[in-house]
């Protein structure tokens, strides 16, 4: 949403900042006029206000703010002028004055300063929390936040069941992504007025992003009491254009339109939706739409840019918002925003310049605040250059990750280029972040991003490194999933639906190592036993709900997997291109594949049927009254003798039989299990349990063949392969064959594990593959071991065995310089002083 039009809203729909001490001799029937007005405003019964004013006293300064809030509500802007200013001339620090100020201010007049200035002192007045109140949102007006936020705290103290000035507050901390200080406001101000219907909006705005469902059902209860909120319209349409509906967007923004044909936000965000979909006449017709209102309303290209950038147009976004600063250069949040787009480019340095500016006028902002401080940490990362890549590391973790990033990043784009007939532009700036907050920042302005992992802005990938989430992620994976949207975002011009793009990513990590397939067939087949997966007409949607976003990204893999069976990879190059000449998906998949949705959500049920039949009968649950947890063990054993293909009464039964000390059994139910599901990851894993069996049966070979299995079927569990490794060491396993998947493993997850590199670098001098050694040995020695002198003579054997005398020689000096009676040593020295030409 437009900040700045939030702003507006705040000043215009928040209703009753007006004495509520209305003389008894007034009270009319349903209450006080006061009261009465203010319940048709929250209601939106605008048109009827100025008709039931009549009744009242014309003179009447809280009426007539009333009313003209009416009429700023309905659009009519010159109306609510007239009449405001006579009562704002009058009384300068009253709530008319508040709100023609506001309304100037919205229209960018220059008179609007002087005016909310003689309001602004009442913040301090110390007269009552409303007047409090009505100083504050003044303050805030005029760009003074702290001081508006300080106020607004002291009033909703001052009044904690006064839903208005709570809801202020939250509107102010929103405004400056303090998510839960506005959560709390606004849930505040509903326990006191339950209807009051600008903090439900203001509660779905902080909920629409972990919770979009909740937020659409609170908007959908404020449009029940107010049909013509233009908010809640506007709020749908966002809603909708986030998950690419943009007929459902068009039509949001028309209803608002109807209430307000002369909404700013309104018109700037249809101008997004025309800027979209490559309609530019309309663009530029909204976009004077919204100047025309008001001539200096920077915010329509903020609006714009921020559409373009939530639709992968990152380049279009950073000049759409140069656009926004040139209209309105002292506008702190479209600067912002400026720098943040700056920053998706790749344009590092300029994005700092904006942000500092940005900084210097609104210094209450958190997420200018951020931008600065990740920039600040990302100046102190090392940087490698290779090529068209540019690649930035902590300092503390570049000597080991840039032996696998630079090549695997080449490979990545060589790899994809070739596969899909597309040579992407770059460079390609890639930054791997050991704190994962620092990534969210640089993604997104926030800490949190809870499940991300990496983005990609198109030449511009960020990535957590594995420290920012230890042992739980294949971070190799991550970074051929970010490199792989390189090329289907420049491929299709930055108009792929996010379901596609997304499908393709996960797709070529399992084609490229099966090991980086994602681990949710199990999940799948449960969600299709309970009809819950995503139908093709809402997967894009599903990438926008965190509760569905893991099952977008795996059924759109799945998806893409099934076209590139039936199409071919000609098929899906086709597709990429169709989207990239502007096409909505119905004609592009037309155009690329002569198929229509329908046609395509039907064959792709077939395939999943198909592919799901045996797992999803597997995973089917008991029938409906059966719970295996209240029966004996006879019952459970005879329940999983009547269902052989009964993964989940397989596991019970080893569970029980496990516990009961009857170990056979147990053994040979979760056999039964591992048969049925073999691919069971965690908690579900028979792998493991037989694993353990085994161990404890003091079968280390079969123990052993288990942990091989669970390996196999859970990619990023670091602990199985550290335990098979400690196992096979302990029954002295040498065979490189075997030894070489598990420490590979290891490293996968965690490439800061130096023990496990130093059996890889052993493992590759005993296959003869030095270069590999070299790596292996040079991420050892980086890690700093506690035994330097062993590391540094390993490195230069290495070398050694490469042929690269010189480094050899070096690394074995390094060795006796620690150790100088290091034997290993000495016998490598006195082996290169012999080797000597």
């Amino acid at each position: 949403m437009s900040r700045k039009a939030l702003g507006l809203t705040v000043a215009f729909v928040l209703l009753g900042l007006i004495s509520v001490a209305v003389a008894q001799s007034r009270r009319v029937a349903g209450g006080t006029p006061v009261e009465q007005l203010t319940a048709a405003l929250n209601e939106g019964r605008y048109d009827q206000i100025p008709e039931m004013a009549a009744q009242f006293s014309v003179r009447d300064p809280d009426i007539t703010t009333l009313v003209a809030r009416a009429l700023i509500a309905r659009g009519r802007y010159q109306d609510a002028e007239a009449m405001l200013r006579p009562a704002a001339t009058q009384v300068p620090t009253s709530d008319a004055a508040l709100e023609l100020g506001l309304l100037l201010h919205m229209q960018d007049r220059p008179e609007a300063q002087a005016i909310l200035q003689r309001v602004a002192p009442m913040a301090s007045s110390g007269r009552d929390p409303r007047t409090t109140t009505r100083g504050a949102r003044a303050l805030g007006a005029l760009g003074r936040a702290q001081e508006a936020y300080q106020a607004l705290s002291d009033a909703a103290d001052a009044a904690p069941r006064d839903s208005v000035i709570r809801t202020a507050l939250g509107e102010l901390a929103l405004e400056k992504f303090d998510q839960p200080q506005a959560y709390q406001a606004f849930q505040n101000a509903l326990r006191s007025d339950d209807r009051y219907v600008p903090a439900m909006i203001g509660l779905a705005r902080t909920l629409e992003d972990e919770n979009p469902k909740q937020a659409t059902e609170t908007v959908m209860k404020a449009l029940a009491i107010n049909p013509s909120c233009v908010d809640a319209h506007l709020f749908l349409a966002r809603q909708a254009l986030d998950a690419g509906r943009r007929d459902e967007a068009r039509e949001a923004i028309e209803k608002a339109l109807e209430v307000n044909p002369n909404s700013l936000e309104g018109h700037a965000l249809l101008a997004g939706v025309a800027y979209i979909e490559d309609k530019q006449d309309e663009y530029a017709a909204e976009i004077g739409k919204a100047l025309a209102i008001a001539p200096r309303y920077g915010e329509a290209y903020r609006v714009v840019a921020e559409i373009a950038s939530h639709n992968f147009r990152y380049d279009d976004a950073a000049a759409i918002a140069r656009k926004g600063v040139a209209l309105d250069p002292q506008n702190p949040l479209i600067l912002s925003d400026m720098g943040i787009h700056l920053l998706r480019t790749g344009e590092e340095a300029e994005a700092r310049q904006v942000l500092e500016k940005s900084f210097q006028l609104d210094d209450f902002n958190r997420v200018t605040f951020n931008l600065l401080q990740m920039l600040d940490t990302l100046d102190t990362f090392t940087v490698v250059r290779d090529g068209d890549l540019i690649i930035k590391m902590h300092k503390d973790e570049a000597a080991v990750l840039k032996e696998y990033a630079v090549p695997l990043a080449h490979q990545a784009l060589d790899t994809l280029s070739k596969n899909y007939q597309f040579t992407p532009k770059g460079p390609f700036l890639i930054e791997i972040f050991p704190k994962h907050d620092d990534f969210a920042v640089r993604t997104a302005g926030l800490p949190g991003l809870v499940g991300a992992l990496g983005v990609c802005f198109g030449r511009v990938v960020t990535l957590d490194s594995p420290h920012a989430r230890p042992g739980e992620f294949q971070w190799e994976a991550t970074l051929w999933h970010e490199l792989a949207h390189v090329i289907t975002l420049q491929m299709s011009n930055n108009r792929v639906p996010r379901w596609l793009t997304e499908g393709i990513s996960v797709y070529e990590e399992k084609l490229q190592r099966p090991e980086w397939g994602r681990t949710m067939d199990m999940e799948f087949a449960s969600l299709m036993n309970k009809d819950q997966i995503l139908t093709l007409s809402d997967l894009n949607a599903g990438f926008t709900d965190p509760r569905t976003i893991g099952l977008a990204y795996f059924e759109a893999s799945l998806l893409v997997e099934h076209i590139v069976q039936h199409f071919g990879d000609a098929g899906m190059q086709r597709l990429l291109r169709a989207y990239g000449q502007g096409l909505e998906t119905e004609a592009a998949l037309k155009s690329a594949l002569d198929t229509d949705l329908d046609a395509m959500q039907e064959s792709f049920d077939k395939t999943l049927d198909t592919k799901y039949g045996k797992l999803r009968a597997a995973l089917q649950p008991p029938p409906k009254g059966t719970d295996l947890s209240t029966m004996p063990i006879e019952m459970v054993r005879a329940f999983a003798k009547e269902h052989p293909e009964s993964f989940g009464a397989q596991m019970y039964l080893g569970e029980m039989a496990r516990k009961a000390g009857e170990t056979d059994e147990a053994a040979r139910a979760y056999e039964r299990a591992a048969a049925l599901v073999p691919i069971a990851t965690g908690d579900d894993s028979p792998h493991v349990a037989l694993a353990e069996l085994a161990l404890q049966r003091k079968d280390p070979k079969a123990a052993m063949a288990a942990y091989t299995d669970a390996m196999n079927a859970d990619f990023d569990n670091i602990s199985i392969p550290r335990m098979l490794a400690e196992l096979m060491k302990e029954q002295g396993v040498d065979d490189v064959a075997r030894l070489r998947p598990v420490y590979q493993r290891i490293v996968a997850i965690d490439p800061f594990d130096a023990d496990a590199h130093t059996m890889l670098g052993r493992l590759a001098l005993k296959a003869n593959q030095n270069d590999l050694a070299v790596r292996e040995f040079t991420a050892v020695v980086a890690l700093g071991p506690v035994d330097q002198a062993a590391a540094q003579t390993d490195l230069a054997e290495s070398y050694f065995h490469s042929g690269n005398r010189t480094e050899a020689r070096r690394h074995t000096l390094a060795a006796l310089e620690v150790a100088p009676s290091y034997e290993r040593a000495q016998d490598l020295l006195l082996k290169l002083a012999e080797a000597r030409p």
